[in-house]
Order: structure tokens, then sequence, then C-alpha cells
């Protein structure tokens, strides 16, 4: 009886909640919410691990002066894409620079502008990883025999690994609310999506809203992860 009870009450309250307008949208509409989520997370997965790519190698380079032409470039390239606003540097790329090699899909372009975007945080993450290690980890390599290429492959990258978990979860979540910012070339993600509903049912409180709340939820699971790697690293 109370599970009819309450059957009917949740009957009831979905069918006065579809009464409302902003609400039916949102429902009518939550698959699109959903598909622009998906490619927001794709498009973020990618940049990053383009990302780190690009950010290891220049990582080094910015720890190589004695080869100088390899340690101003990597300077150049991290201080351009870190003293730039992203949303210029898609405008740039899409329509500027891009166009000069061919014909590149507006998703492409995102990536590519989010990656080489991500790739100079993370070059300066790598960095302040390497630094973080004591300088007698190299020593003792090099004494045991091994050249600096292997030393730093074997002995300081694992354990800079450790150190720069955190601030990369940090910077997939910033670069996840960045991809917003793609919206502005027609990619297809979540704001873009949301700007679309909008536009056809003038409800920007139930639209944005839903937009936000998504939004929030994903950086709280990554947020949520990356405490979770914190609390695992620390026990190893």
């Amino acid at each position: 009886m109370i599970q009819v009870t309450a059957h009917i009450v949740g009957v009831d309250i979905i069918e006065r909640m579809m009464d409302i307008h902003g609400f039916e949208v949102v429902a009518n509409s939550f698959s699109s919410f959903i598909i622009g989520a998906l490619i927001t997370l794709e498009l973020t997965a990618l940049a990053v691990a383009f990302g780190m790519i690009l950010g290891l190698i220049f990582g080094l380079l910015r720890l190589a002066p004695n080869f100088k032409i390899g340690y101003y470039f990597a300077g150049l390239y991290i201080d351009f894409f870190r003293g730039t606003p992203l949303f210029v540097q898609i405008l740039l790329l899409y329509f500027g620079v891009l166009p000069i090699f061919g014909e590149v899909g507006a998703f492409t372009s995102a990536v590519i502008a989010c990656t080489l975007n991500s790739g100079a945080y993370i070059a300066e993450i790598v960095r302040a990883g390497i630094q973080a290690i004591d300088k007698g980890q190299m020593e003792a390599g090099r004494s045991l025999g091994m050249n600096h290429r292997q030393a730093m492959w074997y002995i300081i990258l694992p354990q800079a690994y450790k150190v720069v978990i955190p601030p990369l979860i940090n910077e997939f979540i910033a670069m996840l609310k960045d991809t917003s910012l793609v919206s502005i070339i027609g990619v297809s993600e979540l704001t873009l999506r949301g700007k679309l509903i909008y536009a056809s049912s003038y409800e920007p409180a139930w639209v944005w809203g839903t937009v936000a709340v998504i939004y929030f939820i994903m950086t709280k699971l990554l947020a949520m992860f990356g405490d979770y790697m914190e609390r695992r690293l620390a026990t190893e």
C-alpha cells in the first residue's frame, strides 16, 4: 500500500513538473545535453592526452639549457600559450593558421588549440615536478653507470610522476571548463548545445542551470578522482 502511494505521488510530481515549460524543455532535450557532455569529455581527454606528450617534451627542453635552440623555443612556446587567452588562440588557429595547411574541421581545430594550450601548462608542471626530485637521485643513477637519459627515464621521471599527478588532475578540470570556448567555432559540445536549446525555448534559467549542473557533476567527479589518487600515492 505504501509503495503504491509513493508511486502515485512520484507520478503526480513528474506530471506537475512537466506542466512547467522550462522543465519540459530540459526533459525533452536531455539526450542532447548528454551528447554534448560526452563531446566535451572527448575533447578534454584528447587535449590533455596530447598535451601531456607536448608537456613532457617541452618540460624536458626547459631543463636542458645546454641545448639552446630547444631551450629557447620551449620557453617561447610556453610563454606564448600561457600568456594569451585560449579564446584568442582558438580563433587565431581556426581562422588564421590552420587554413594555410588545408581544410581543417572545427573539432580538429579545437583539439589542436586546446592541446597546444594544455601542453604549455603541463610543461611547467613537468618541469616543476622534476625539479622537486632531489638532485642526489640523478647522481646516484650516474654512479650506477647510467647516462643522463637513462637516469632521467628510469629514476627521475617515475618519482616525478607522483608529484605531478595532482596538478595534472587540476589541469584536466580547468581544460574541461575551458572547452566551452570552442563553441565559438561551432563545435557541438555542451555549451553550444545549451545555446541552441535556449535559442529555441527562451528558458535561460532552466537551460543554463542544467548546463551548469552537468559541468559541476563532471568536474566534481574529476576532483574526487584526484583526491583518491593523492591518497593512493601518499600511501605508496
